[in-house]
């Protein structure tokens, strides 16, 4: 009996269209607010894949965001909105933090990404 050849080319396809690859996706513009010793949401859930773009905007100080496992690190001034981008291509739950002194609660200044 002979098998039909195209059923491997069939799923393959069917895959791609599905997006199995890790094609990237546009997870959406994400709004955060750096304030006195908080981000705002100060958990933030996206796609393993998606395009990130966090629009963070400092409310009272500079701040700073560090994301250490994405190459991230941006001084955020006070009054303006900060643009940062990039892919979220890791799974798990990385943590972020201002990186810049603003200060005596500074250190408590904490968030995480969680990609799934």
């Amino acid at each position: 009996m002979k098998r039909p050849t195209f059923l491997p080319s069939l799923a393959l396809l069917m895959a791609a269209a599905l997006g199995v690859f890790g094609q990237s996706t546009d997870a959406g513009e994400i709004k955060v607010t750096a304030k006195k010793f908080e981000f705002d949401p100060n958990t933030i859930h996206v796609k393993r894949g998606d395009h990130v773009k966090l629009l963070i905007t400092a409310v009272d100080h500079d701040h700073g965001f560090k994301l250490e496992a994405f190459q991230v690190d941006q001084l955020l001034k006070k009054g303006e909105t900060t643009t940062v981008e990039f892919t979220a291509d890791q799974v798990g739950t990385f943590k972020f933090a201002c990186s810049h002194v603003c200060g005596l609660g500074h250190h408590k200044m904490k968030g995480e990404l969680v990609v799934e």
